[in-house]
């Protein structure tokens, strides 16, 4: 049991009897529930205070659908305090009523469109979708980025540098090549996030990244050390991108995993990558 609460800031739930999610029919282990009393049984050893669920790539005319789903789990377990989004950014100032109505909605802390996917590499500085995450920062939405690779970690910099108002955070470190143990340019792109004092980092995804049966903590280690050089204690938090988490080992793996590889941290800083930044970036 850990000597402090845990907030886990990247939960996923999908049942796709209730919903649909495409991407699901290409990876049969996750292609089936997860829900609230899986989560459990993944977290029994640990003591997770709150949770914040990240949007699923749910049929996109169906993201209203999860997010009141997510409400009503909310609702079984209150634990779920935050509620990641998702919603059609790239129509710019048309999305302003799709951001308006998601936040009348009181869980909804932030939004996330995933970037990673698109073929464009550009797609995250094309102006509309440029003026949809600006528009987060008038509803008090922040914006989780996902990426992967250079060129799309590059415009994120840029789509950042054009939103000085909103408040981002990296999911998965920016998804680094951990299994061809490649640290740049991906070192260079962390550090010049973290000059921007808006931007936060999340810690999750990095055994999803790695060679999924042969990882080790010293695999790693130089991506963790490197994040939290860059942007200290304050500005990094835990995540346990449960159920994907799965392809390369248990959730308690993970959080096992992180604990060992911050254990010469002094008990604050480590409360503040657990718990205490979550509720300050989440607004929990």
């Amino acid at each position: 049991m850990s000597p402090f609460p845990i907030i886990d800031t990247h939960l996923h739930l999908w049942d796709p009897k209730t919903l649909r999610y495409p991407w699901l029919d290409s990876s049969p282990m996750l292609n089936n529930p997860f829900l609230l009393n899986d989560y459990a049984k993944a977290t029994e050893t640990f003591s997770i205070e709150k949770m914040v669920f990240v949007q699923c790539e749910v049929d996109v005319a169906q993201y209203r659908q999860e997010t009141q789903w997510i409400t009503e789990q909310a609702k079984v377990n209150p634990k779920i305090q935050g509620i990641v989004s998702w919603a059609p950014l790239e129509r710019g100032p048309a999305v302003e009523c799709e951001i308006a109505a998601l936040t009348r909605n009181k869980l909804v802390k932030g939004v996330r469109r995933i970037i990673q996917f698109e073929a464009n590499p550009d797609f995250c500085v094309q102006p509309d979708f440029v003026k949809g995450v600006q528009l987060l920062s008038k509803y008090g939405l922040s914006f989780d980025i996902c990426v992967k690779g250079p060129a799309q970690t590059a415009n994120a910099i840029k789509l950042i540098e054009a939103c000085p108002n909103v408040n981002f955070i990296l999911d998965h470190i920016g998804k680094p090549f951990i299994k061809e143990r490649e640290q740049d340019p991906w070192r260079d792109h962390i550090r010049d996030l973290s000059a921007f004092p808006n931007v936060w980092c999340k810690m999750s995804g990095l055994i999803v990244e790695a060679d999924h049966k042969g990882w080790t903590t010293q695999d790693l280690t130089p991506y963790i050390d490197h994040v939290l050089k860059t942007f200290g204690t304050k500005r990094v938090m835990f995540g346990g991108d449960w159920p994907v988490v799965l392809h390369a080992g248990p959730l308690k793996v993970w959080i096992d995993t992180l604990k060992s590889a911050t254990a010469a941290l002094s008990p604050s800083e480590q409360k503040r990558i657990f718990y205490d930044n979550a509720v300050s970036f989440y607004r929990l």
